[in-house]
């Protein structure tokens, strides 16, 4: 294998695991924003009466969470996608340490976490042209 096919191998294999990453992060955190938004009677008990938090604490994360899934989506505004990718970053680090601080049980975490793996892995694999500093030359 010649140098210029291993790299477009990795391209291609960094470009397939992007996609990958990032779609499920889309959905995790479109359905999840939902929700909130809708404030379903679970997710206001397990957020004001478990973790604490006001209920209008859910329509600021809800909303968050939509507006970051288009951010990282759309093409362009690399800068854009670097805030969206820290918010979910943010808001997902935040939701695992809240259940930790309550004494949640593993279950709880499981869903911050997952997204929380899928917002970093999307990052770092993601292409040149979604980045702020690219290799383009």
């Amino acid at each position: 294998m010649t140098k210029q096919t291993e790299l477009a191998s990795s391209t291609k294999l960094k470009t397939v695991i992007y996609w990958i990453a990032t779609v499920w992060l889309a959905l995790g955190m479109t359905s999840t924003g939902i929700v909130q938004l809708m404030k379903m009677k679970e997710e206001v008990d397990k957020t004001s009466l478990d973790l604490g938090y006001p209920a209008y604490f859910l329509t600021i994360i809800g909303i968050w969470k939509l507006l970051g899934v288009i951010a990282v989506l759309v093409p362009k505004f690399p800068l854009l996608k670097e805030w969206a990718y820290a918010g979910f970053f943010f808001v997902m680090s935040g939701a695992i340490l809240s259940h930790l601080a309550v004494g949640d049980s593993a279950v709880e975490l499981f869903g911050p976490t997952l997204l929380l793996i899928l917002t970093i892995v999307s990052w770092y694999v993601r292409p040149a042209d979604r980045k702020i500093t690219s290799d383009k030359n």
